[in-house]
């Protein structure tokens, strides 16, 4: 496995900064810290894709990195923000509870909301997420709430006061990619002053790139790149496929045609005729 050396990660101004939670940030990606091979990699891996804000579970086992305080120690370390996150709770109650603690843990007010409706397709709780989104912003919480691509329940979010609506692509670690690109899009359109980050289901950087290019403010990866052949090198790959995509929508991309049209001008131009 190759490791990247610092001066190869990506530039800050390889992308425009952006705001979320009252922080500025550079990276328009943010990064999971399960499923590593092992603790050396996940601090390589942070430290190739540049970003700047890392999502922990307090109810995720770390066995294969040595979990506890070892691995708390360790992400602690890498000097990102950090994002504490309520994977594995199943009703409102739990994840309000979950993240107070949370708060108490990391002292930040930060907290990435998720509330799991179905456990095949780990589907979100759509109205038990507004439910404790709803209680945690009146407690003071900047809350990062995973939903579906349903745009009624973004809009409802987003009007409660969440810090960022972040919708699925498929569901998590399915890395299928992008199942609607048109309720996306939608999201996009219909919301314009939200921050929204696209989280879970991406699977490839062409997967982040075509979610930047819709004008989403970034992306949370976590199963894409811990459990590639090569995390690291992964890691670069999804930065650069989320600059690119950033950059393509800030540049507004040509218009889709029905037909074809040349690219080299005719007139003028010189015909042979047979004699």
């Amino acid at each position: 496995m190759q490791n990247l050396e610092p001066n190869d990660a990506p530039a800050a101004s390889d992308t425009a900064t952006w705001q979320v939670a009252g922080t500025t940030l550079s990276s328009r990606m943010l990064l999971g810290t399960a499923h590593y091979p092992s603790l050396q990699v996940l601090a390589d891996a942070v430290l190739a894709s540049g970003t700047e804000v890392l999502t922990v579970g307090l109810r995720r086992l770390q066995p294969e990195t040595g979990g506890g305080n070892h691995f708390w120690q360790r992400v602690q370390s890498l000097g990102c923000q950090v994002l504490p996150n309520t994977a594995g709770c199943h009703s409102a109650d739990e994840a309000f509870n979950l993240a107070l603690m949370a708060r108490e843990i990391f002292a930040t007010p930060w907290i990435k909301l998720e509330v799991i409706g179905d456990d095949y397709t780990l589907q979100p709780d759509l109205s038990a997420t507004l439910d404790a989104a709803t209680r945690l912003v009146r407690e003071g919480f900047s809350v990062f709430a995973y939903t579906t691509d349903d745009l009624v329940t973004a809009q409802r979010l987003h009007g409660v006061g969440c810090a960022a609506v972040m919708p699925w692509a498929a569901p998590i670690g399915s890395g299928r990619g992008v199942q609607n690109p048109y309720a996306l899009e939608t999201l996009r359109r219909r919301m314009p002053d939200a921050v929204l980050v696209v989280d879970a289901g991406l699977g490839r950087p062409s997967h982040a790139a075509q979610v930047m290019e819709l004008g989403f403010d970034a992306v949370l990866l976590n199963t894409a790149v811990a459990q590639a052949g090569d995390p690291v090198r992964m890691a670069r790959a999804f930065a650069d496929g989320v600059s690119a995509g950033r950059l393509a929508f800030e540049s507004t991309p040509m218009p889709e045609r029905a037909a074809a049209q040349a690219s080299t001008p005719t007139v003028g131009m010189p015909f042979w005729h047979a004699s």
